[in-house]
């Protein structure tokens, strides 16, 4: 069924709310939010989208199996972890970069895990979406 309305709407707020994640992950490794609400606010405008548009279009739109998202995600946060045990520190050890950048202020591995916790939870999150839509 198609309805004018969810379909303005969510093409509207779909771009809102991936630009709210971006946000929540972002800020996230200094203060509350991080990767896994920035990963459910992604699933949920990429469940809006396939309410709206059918599942074939959202999964279009992502562009990239989310099982992939998966993968990538875990070995982004294991690499997280590696980092300071290639230094000579224990595993998951902080590691941050000397100068502070000028928007995201100071990087290091607690970031690079926060976006791998990001990419797993939304790939797991729209692998279950996706199949119980397409169900």
């Amino acid at each position: 069924m198609f309805s004018l309305i969810l379909s303005t709407a969510v093409r509207y707020l779909f771009a809102l709310m991936l630009l709210f994640s971006v946000f929540l992950l972002l800020r996230g490794h200094n203060e509350p939010g991080g990767g896994f609400v920035g990963g459910l606010v992604v699933a949920a405008a990429f469940s809006f989208y396939a309410i709206a548009y059918g599942v074939p279009a959202a999964r279009r739109t992502l562009g990239i199996d989310p099982r992939t998202l998966i993968g990538i995600g875990l070995l982004v946060a294991l690499v997280s972890g590696l980092l300071p045990v290639f230094a000579g520190l224990p595993f998951m050890t902080g590691l941050w970069v000397e100068s502070e950048l000028p928007i995201l202020g100071k990087v290091g591995t607690p970031m690079l895990f926060d976006v791998g916790v990001y990419l797993v939870v939304i790939g797991v999150m729209l692998t279950i979406i996706f199949t119980l839509a397409e169900e």
